[in-house]
């Protein structure tokens, strides 16, 4: 706070920004993200390089992007006395559905130096773009590892839901679908500045390339949970009738449904996550007139 003072900055609601100013907390997430030298680490929502300056004395590489330019020159002051921190002064999406590709190159090139290096996002995430932050890096083609990140507590929820609840979602399946999701500490407003009005959590994702194999197209079944929730609590066939009213008709809809054992009495909300999976590859197989995935491979225990 006597930093903003001094410079003559206030934080910037338009761009999420409530800095975590409890020391313990950040080496908390520090220490969960378990980091070492053979780790690359993207940060998002440097801030004034608090928890930057933590981060490189673990990791062996930090990349730390923000979009706004004071918190920029506040943290090139902060990490001048490292030399494995690269600030990025943009915005860390390219559209809300894409990563920018500057930073994505970027990474993929640090990556490339050492085979043993290991990405990991480890942040305190700008409230209003954790979300395509988390969901866009799940869906990009770099090989992160883990993720632990500070986020509101409502997202966290909708992130661990179960089926049946009312935070259950196009976010919960795509994420369960290929990681392993928990919240590992709840946090309250006053150890943010300024105090936010929620309450918020440190959420830890690793990735789990034995549930993201068994999707055999990403984007499509993004998309087709995506669309799908639009309409959750609707009949799935009907849902699934109009959706490709173009490409199927209404018997080999229901032929696909009955393949998974599904009737059109059920209702994606109420779907496990695993039988979304099948579902979405028997039907992105239907639609691109392919044999439908082998059951071995989507029937696999974890």
């Amino acid at each position: 706070m006597q930093l903003f003072g001094q410079f003559g900055f206030n934080p910037r609601s338009d761009l999420g920004q409530n800095f975590l100013i409890d020391i313990n907390l950040i080496e908390f997430a520090v220490r969960a993200a378990d980091l070492s030298k053979r780790d690359l680490v993207l940060e998002v929502g440097t801030g004034t390089g608090g928890m930057t300056t933590f981060l490189a004395s673990e990791a062996g590489h930090v990349v730390s992007v923000d979009v706004d330019k004071n918190m920029f020159a506040l943290a090139s002051h902060a990490v001048s006395g490292f030399d494995n921190v690269t600030l990025i002064h943009r915005d860390i999406l390219k559209n809300k559905n894409t990563l920018a590709p500057e930073i994505t190159g970027l990474l993929h090139e640090l990556l490339q130096e050492d085979p043993k290096r290991r990405l990991k996002l480890v942040a305190n995430l700008p409230y209003n773009v954790a979300t395509p932050v988390i969901s866009n890096l799940v869906a990009s083609d770099l090989p992160w590892q883990k993720m632990v990140c500070t986020i509101q507590l409502e997202l966290g929820e909708r992130m661990i839901a179960k089926p049946g609840t009312s935070k259950y979602g196009s976010l919960s399946v795509w994420l369960q679908s290929q990681c392993s999701v928990r919240i590992i500490r709840r946090l309250g407003p006053k150890v943010f500045w300024p105090r936010p009005k929620v309450d918020s959590a440190i959420v830890s994702l690793w990735r789990h390339d034995g549930r993201g194999g068994r999707i055999t197209d990403k984007a499509f079944f993004l998309d087709f949970i995506r669309r799908l929730f639009h309409h959750r609590r609707k009949l799935l066939r009907s849902v699934l009738v109009r959706m490709y009213s173009k490409q199927l008709s209404k018997p080999e809809v229901d032929a696909l449904l009955e393949a998974e054992g599904l009737s059109g009495d059920h209702r994606a909300e109420q779907l496990e996550v695993p039988v979304l999976v099948k579902l979405g590859n028997r039907f992105c197989a239907a639609i691109k007139g392919e044999e439908s995935p082998a059951e071995n491979s989507a029937e696999h225990q974890e």
